[in-house]
């Protein structure tokens, strides 16, 4: 089974994980490898909690999940946790990233980057459009962290982005997004150019 990393606001998201876990324990969809609340120390610098994110929970998964609720954007553990498993690094190489759509951030568009989960997921979608404007994801996705928007953008990223309620509906969705972004690793381009977020950053 593929090995992933499920990436949330612990505070707000961990119901949507603790289901997400009861579905695969079900259904034996991957092999989970996130961090759980206080496997981390809080205390720890930046760079020593980026370093033990990645060396002991990213560099064991080949794909990570992403689950976008309404403050995920503003959370610098979230982008930290998107950058490195972005990076093509000399002991790892890059995830694949499949983003769900958490209850109350649920969009009408979807995300789908490849022709399986196209005629799979969204068999009634007869005409498919592409938009290279970062309004129009932003408006899309509005609570979308800007470095999934930024890759959206990038041709050849392959980024999935669907609704929890698409995967409550069939399970197996889930399992053909991540074999997809699993299997498109290697050959996924990802724009790494902006800053990693240093501080958790909340609207006025």
């Amino acid at each position: 089974m593929t090995r992933a990393f499920i990436s949330y606001h612990h505070r707000n998201e961990q119901k949507i994980k603790e289901d997400l876990l009861l579905i695969n324990d079900a259904y034996r969809i991957f092999v989970d490898c996130s961090v759980s609340t206080g496997d981390i120390d809080e205390d720890l610098e930046a760079q020593a909690i980026r370093q033990k994110i990645r060396r002991e929970y990213l560099s064991e998964s080949t794909v990570l999940i992403l689950i976008v609720g309404r403050e995920t954007q503003y959370r610098k553990h979230v982008d930290w946790e998107l950058y490195s498993s972005m990076y093509n690094g000399s002991n790892f190489g890059r995830s694949g990233v499949v983003v769900i759509l958490a209850p109350g951030c649920e969009s009408n568009y979807f995300t789908a980057p490849f022709e399986e989960i196209k005629n799979t997921l969204y068999p009634n979608v007869k005409n498919w459009i592409s938009i290279d404007s970062r309004v129009d994801y932003e408006s899309r996705y509005p609570y979308m962290p800007p470095r999934i928007i930024d890759n959206l953008m990038k041709a050849n990223s392959n980024i999935s982005v669907t609704n929890w309620s698409k995967i409550q509906e069939n399970p197996e969705y889930l399992r053909l997004l991540i074999e997809c972004a699993h299997n498109a690793r290697t050959n996924s381009e990802y724009d790494m150019s902006r800053p990693m977020r240093m501080r958790d950053h909340y609207p006025n």
